[in-house]
């Protein structure tokens, strides 16, 4: 408008902006280039290899690969590209008394482990034994199978503590595999304390709750199994992603592994018992 003023009828600029009541300052203001095209192109790459990660999570990440951005820029930009979560409100419950156990203080001194299931394309039920240490938040495993008994439970178990040492207690809830009398004696034989969690009470065995959160999520319903090879591939390749790279806020933003590296500087391996207590 102040062009065809200024062209038609040769008005000045300034008698051009006040017949038409804009200022000057406006009418001369030229948009600057964006600053932030490659932080918003290598956030919405990070979105999308992580699409359940939010805006805090992939902040982490872009620090981690150079210099670092301010969060609030990341946030605002976050939302401008529309990559937001929509997550799901839970149904508030009334609050009441639980059982809150000590929190441990070093590695391998409290696991903790439970079962989820899960379906291949063609709906077949399989399910997932998660295995995790409280303290440093590792995934010490993902055993994925058609069906997991005592047995299997304790193989996984064992295959852990072949490379890290045994756990002073383990929580988990009232399963029947859990409970079983082979899973009683083999914990027996090795000092082990097994905690049971009240029935209906999973909040009281939180840090697998969570985990199994974070699985289902960012693995199981991010993928199509069509066999259960596909499904143990996908899984274990999460798991080490999750140990090595996720980071978690519960540890300073630290992947777990590297939390549990520095926190092990100067301190005593774990102690393993020997194979022959073991074969007893």
């Amino acid at each position: 408008m102040v062009r065809f003023w200024r062209e038609e009828k040769g008005l000045s600029e300034r008698r051009a902006c006040d017949l038409i009541g804009l200022d000057r300052s406006t009418h001369r203001y030229r948009r600057r280039a964006d600053r932030n095209v490659e932080l918003r192109q290598r956030l919405r790459e990070l979105a999308e290899q992580r699409r359940r990660f939010g805006y805090r999570r992939l902040h982490v990440l872009l620090c981690r690969e150079g210099p670092a951005v301010n969060k609030k820029r990341v946030q605002r930009l976050y939302r401008q590209e529309g990559l937001s979560l929509h997550g799901r409100r839970r149904k508030k419950r009334r609050a009441g008394l639980r059982v809150v156990l000590p929190g441990p203080v070093a590695a391998n001194q409290r696991w903790s482990m439970d079962f989820m299931s899960d379906a291949l394309a063609d709906g077949r039920r399989f399910r997932l034994l998660n295995v995790v240490d409280d303290w440093t938040r590792e995934c010490l495993a993902i055993e994925v199978g058609r069906s997991l008994t005592g047995r299997n439970v304790i193989a996984v178990l064992e295959k852990i503590a072949m490379r890290r040492g045994y756990p002073t207690s383990i929580v988990s809830d009232n399963g029947p595999e859990f409970c079983s009398r082979v899973v009683d004696e083999w914990a027996h034989r090795l000092g082990i304390k097994l905690q049971f969690i009240r029935p209906g009470k999973p909040v009281e065995n939180a840090f697998i709750e969570s985990f199994n959160g974070k699985c289902r999520d960012e693995c199981l319903n991010e993928r199509l199994f069509l066999t259960i090879e596909q499904a143990r591939t996908a899984t274990e390749t999460w798991r080490l992603d999750y140990n090595q790279v996720r980071p978690q806020c519960a540890v300073g933003n630290l992947a777990p592994e590297d939390y549990a590296k520095r926190a092990r500087v100067g301190t005593p391996e774990p102690k393993k018992l020997s194979l022959s207590l073991v074969e007893k």
